[in-house]
């Protein structure tokens, strides 16, 4: 039996950056871990022991160092090498299920349901997550519903309540679905900020049911759209379609804080050489061509010294994916801001203007990207690094001992995308 009823589903990783740690240290289950940002900074991952403990998400690590050391928490580097790499193992699994997906972030995806029949859609979630955590290793929970919202409602209540769910939680024709929505704090809804929480909370608005039930003019006059569009998802009524085909970018950018400050021109050329290097080949993989590059330098603000922030736009001759031509602007570009004396902490590169590479703007002095051996020498390049490894080959202007990078001081192996990190297996 079918329904032509619509039914969305959110698939969501648990803890994704320590499960995907876990796959390859098994030491590490049932223990406290924790995942920091670049250069081991703040917490951007926890397990479930560590959140009883009261490890908070997005805390500096030297604040917990006490805690820590009291419950012996396995302290991690974050390495986005392994779990990219994880995330499109899981996807590609799910899309095994459904081929209607929306990717909407590293951890999670949207999945419709629609057509299927509502009875056999719990089943096949756990059918999901048994796959997926038998494939890939990674333990994921499911949230379904009849809009996008609800079914992201239905996520929180499958991932808080593990054991009485069994990881999936559907909320289409739940029978206490106004119990459900007044327990949900109002803050904690999707498309709902922290500036719109404010706001609700200061006129009584103070959970989802709330948010549902409020008058559309009300909502109309003080939220706009966004208010007006989360009511009605809440209410069942579907306002935000699935994005089956990921849209282009409109801007590519790279950026990231050093590990040890920067006081030269060729460190921070460096720096930004390897910037525009990894923008470019995200730039070609989309098919797009840059028409400028803007360039910003940030000075340390916690050490003494000059407080300095810059920045340069450049507008590009011709729309070009060439990285050793980007790279030649965005460095004539640093060189006018860069100054003597101070100590930089971060630099960054933005390509913007993107335009497809199949459809430009022709010009009568210079040679079109598209169709040039310079086109073909990009592809080349990218086909090496994708069979080999990022930076296989890579221009000379990043360097070879980069002092700028990141501070990864307990960082685990890249276990499958590099050669020499492949895990061993002792019999």
């Amino acid at each position: 039996m079918s329904s032509d009823r619509k039914i969305v589903a959110l698939v969501d990783c648990n803890n994704f950056y320590v499960s995907c740690e876990r796959v390859f240290n098994p030491k590490l289950d049932g223990k406290p871990t924790v995942v920091l940002s670049n250069n081991d900074g703040c917490v951007i991952s926890r397990s479930d022991e560590a959140k009883l403990i009261g490890i908070e998400m997005g805390v500096p690590i030297f604040k917990c160092q006490e805690l820590v050391e009291k419950h012996k928490i396995q302290v991690l580097s974050s390495n986005y090498v392994l779990y990219g790499d994880m995330s499109h193992r899981v996807m590609k699994t799910l899309s095994i299920f459904c081929p209607e997906i929306e990717i909407y972030s590293i951890d999670e995806a949207f999945l419709s349901f629609s057509g299927m029949d509502p009875e056999e859609i719990n089943n096949y979630c756990r059918l999901i997550t048994k796959t997926v955590l038998k494939w890939v290793g990674i333990p994921i929970s499911i949230g379904i519903g009849p809009t996008k919202t609800l079914a992201k409602v239905a996520n929180k209540i499958a991932k808080k309540n593990k054991r009485a769910t069994g990881g999936v939680f559907n909320l289409t024709d739940h029978p206490d679905i106004d119990k459900v929505l007044e327990n949900m704090e109002v803050g904690g809804i999707w498309g709902i900020g922290r500036q719109y929480s404010k706001f609700l909370k200061k006129n009584g608005v103070m959970n989802a049911l709330q948010l549902r039930d409020s008058p559309d003019e009300w909502l109309h006059k003080n939220l706009t759209v966004v208010g007006m569009r989360t009511a009605l998802e809440l209410r069942g009524v579907s306002c935000i379609e699935l994005e089956i085909m990921q849209k282009n970018k409109k801007a590519i950018g790279r950026s990231r804080s050093f590990g040890t400050d920067l006081f030269t021109l060729d460190e921070l050329n460096q720096a930004v050489s390897t910037f525009v290097t990894m923008a470019g080949e995200y730039l070609r993989k989309q098919k797009s061509l840059a028409a400028g590059i803007h360039v910003f330098v940030i000075s340390n603000p916690f050490k003494e010294g000059p407080r300095y922030f810059n920045s340069v736009s450049i507008n590009l001759p011709r729309p070009t994916a060439l990285v050793s031509e980007l790279i030649n602007y965005a460095l004539q570009g640093l060189k006018t801001i860069f100054r003597e004396g101070v100590k930089y902490k971060k630099a960054g590169i933005l390509l913007f203007g993107l335009v497809p590479d199949d459809i430009t703007q022709l010009d009568f002095f210079l040679p079109s990207y598209p169709g040039s051996k310079e086109k073909k020498l990009m592809e080349v390049l990218d086909i090496i690094n994708t069979k080999y490894g990022r930076n296989t080959v890579y221009p000379l202007s990043n360097g070879v001992e980069r002092k700028w990078k990141m501070r990864q001081l307990k960082k685990s192996p890249s276990y499958t995308t590099n050669w020499t990190e492949i895990p061993e297996v002792k019999t």
